[in-house]
Formats: structure tokens, C-alpha cells, sequence
């Protein structure tokens, strides 16, 4: 799903995450990326504003485990609802 830019921070791109949260905490395996497209950093380069997560979380996700992944999408959005 690619977003526009000024759709970010919107009710819509928050709901567009909290519905890739829902699909990863239903999935029984196969935890499903947050990227929602929108790969852009914060200003001081701390997290991506589009999925909320930190570089290091970005960069391990294809080596986490499905419950690392879930850790990764509760961190995420504790940081999205602080928004």
C-alpha cells in the first residue's frame, strides 16, 4: 500500500496501522511488516514516521522471531499513540 506524504499522521494513516496490527496479531505466524510505504525519518533521524519504527528495529526485522516482531509492533504503537 503506498501512501502520499500528506497523508501522514492523519486519522487515516493511523487507522491504516492499527489495521496491520491487527493482521500481525492475528497471524499465527508470519508477523506481518508495519511498513506501510511511507519510509521517511523523523528529524533527528531517531524513527521512521511512517511505521514508527527505529532503524534498528527495520534493520532486524527479517532475522526476529514472530514474538520479537510482536515486541517490535507494541513498542510501535505505544510511539504512534504518543503522536
Amino acid at each position: 500500500m503506498r501512501i502520499p506524504p500528506a497523508f501522514m499522521h492523519s486519522s487515516e494513516h493511523l487507522a491504516a496501522l492499527q489495521h496491520r496490527a491487527a493482521e500481525a496479531a492475528a497471524a499465527a505466524t508470519g508477523v506481518p511488516s508495519p511498513c506501510l510505504s511511507i519510509c521517511r525519518l523523523s528529524d533527528d533521524r531517531s524513527l521512521c514516521v511512517g511505521c514508527f519504527r527505529t532503524l534498528d528495529e527495520i534493520r532486524d526485522w527479517s532475522r526476529a522471531t514472530d514474538a520479537e516482531k510482536r515486541i517490535v509492533w507494541q513498542r510501535l504503537l505505544q510511539r504512534a499513540a504518543a503522536f
